[in-house]
């Protein structure tokens, strides 16, 4: 099989899985809107962001130093499972034990009980973690969605039925709790075929690792606090419930963009890896990788920004409307977001991980300083706003280092994204117009705003960009 086939074969099925968890997290989403409050989502996006901070360490960007040198030495991976599974258990004890800084932080009680569950996660992600990586090396991305499909499904069923039974925040992190149990149950099964631990643990087998992992960590650490500085001041200086608020906007604009976008690059790094000198050929797959980030991100974000208005009291029931002005900045943030993040294909494929640390330690010091200046003036839509202005300075500068690593390709990205901006320009038109033929908000014209813009949009991407036996093709090659 090409590389082309297989970029299209994992294409399609991590799109699939994509799909599948997206819908099911949205329908999550729906339902608990309506059964949790704000502040619920708060407490829980502070556990989150725990877990998303202490994974930097516990990782050691692994994951891409795999992939990387394709590794397949049995005592080499041996040994960073053990490293793996040791971090994820001090990491665990260490979360267990911060409960109090977090709790007088935030000054919300209800963070204890919740931050020693969310200990547990790093318990149950790492045994399994090895596997995933060798899968994705492997190209297996058939396995990696479906295992990502099982554990969303059972992950939201878990969430739910304990909501409504009454446990709150608690639903959300067994919840989360069981979606990664069954990963990992999965993924040892997947993956067991290309490697069976021993117990054979020497550090000089993985130095090479371990460096390249440093500027991984690094850039993991300045990452985190760059993308969550917002969250965290937030929480800090506006309560929980406004973190609520913030967490869901963000859920709605970011959260498809997040997941959508990883399709391609988880994709295409493993088999760019593969060819990693020729800068002629990661140019071209760069720009084919923005061109498709573009047709399909775009169209679902100039629709969200329309209906806004009309899709939240549908979606998150009534006393959500705060959140309609945050989706609209967050909707920039996520064409900013995007349009960044094939860089990670270019820096890893490059052997070149310093450059993304380099990238975030300049967009925090220029977020910062934003993000509590707004928020003095203009509260939690004043963090929006810096993060959006952040956003943008990252991609500015993000555009410079690809300039530097594939030469010059504005011209060509130009030409590639002026037609999705004219489709989304018409398509907006189009239900604006119809808008103010019908202003009432119910689910019949919600419906309809959606069908048009996306009818008017297909129709012009299958005119002007790819046809139906086009499509076909790609089809019959995956």
């Amino acid at each position: 099989m090409s590389h082309k086939q297989q970029a299209i074969s994992g294409g399609k099925w991590m799109s699939m899985s994509t799909a599948i968890s997206t819908l099911f997290q949205f329908g999550q989403v729906a339902v608990l809107a309506r059964l949790l409050e704000p502040s619920v989502f708060g407490i829980v996006s502070v556990s989150t962001l725990l877990i998303a901070f202490f994974s930097i360490f516990a990782n050691l960007g692994f994951s891409n130093s795999i992939i990387y040198k394709q590794e397949e030495d049995r005592l080499v991976l041996s040994t960073i499972y053990l490293l793996n599974m040791a971090l994820g258990l001090v990491i665990g004890v260490v979360v267990y034990f911060c409960w109090p800084l977090v709790v007088g932080y935030y000054k919300e009680p209800r963070l204890e009980q919740v931050i020693k569950l969310s200990s547990l996660y790093f318990i149950v992600v790492y045994v399994g973690q090895i596997y995933l990586f060798l899968l994705q090396k492997e190209l297996q991305f058939k396995s990696v969605a479906s295992i990502d499909i099982t554990g969303t499904i059972v992950g939201s069923s878990v969430t739910i039925l304990l909501a409504y039974t009454g446990y709150a925040e608690l639903s959300l992190i067994y919840g989360q709790l069981a979606q990664q149990g069954a990963k990992s149950i999965l993924q040892i099964i997947y993956g067991a075929k290309f490697f069976s631990p021993t117990l054979k643990f020497d550090l000089n087998l993985i130095k090479e690792h371990l460096q390249f992992g440093l500027y991984n960590v690094g850039d993991g650490i300045v990452g985190f606090i760059q993308a969550n500085s917002d969250n965290i001041l937030v929480g800090g200086m506006l309560g929980v419930k406004q973190l609520g608020y913030y967490t869901l906007a963000s859920q709605l604009a970011v959260f498809p963009i997040s997941r959508l976008s990883p399709i391609v690059l988880q994709v295409a790094y493993p088999i760019l890896a593969r060819f990693k000198g020729d800068t002629n050929e990661l140019k071209k797959s760069y720009l084919t990788i923005l061109d498709l980030l573009s047709y399909v991100n775009l169209p679902l974000l100039a629709g969200l920004f329309i209906t806004a208005d009309s899709v939240v009291p549908l979606f998150y029931g009534p006393g959500w409307e705060p959140t309609i002005l945050l989706i609209r900045i967050f909707v920039f943030v996520s064409i900013f977001t995007f349009l960044s993040n094939p860089l990670f294909t270019l820096a890893f494929s490059k052997g070149k991980p310093k450059l993304l640390f380099f990238l975030n330690i300049i967009t925090l010091i220029i977020k910062i300083p934003l993000v509590y200046l707004f928020a003095q003036q203009w509260g939690v839509v004043g963090i929006a706003l810096a993060f959006l202005l952040a956003t943008l300075a990252n991609l500015l500068i993000n555009f410079r280092i690809v300039k530097l690593l594939i030469g010059s390709f504005l011209s060509e990205f130009s030409q590639n994204i002026i037609k999705p901006i004219v489709f989304c320009l018409l398509m907006t038109g189009a239900i604006m117009l119809y808008k103010s033929y019908a202003p009432t908000i119910n689910a019949v014209n919600t419906i309809a705003e959606i069908s048009l813009g996306a009818l008017i949009y297909v129709g012009l991407t299958f005119r002007y960009k790819y046809s139906l036996a086009e499509l076909k093709t790609l089809s019959k090659a995956a």
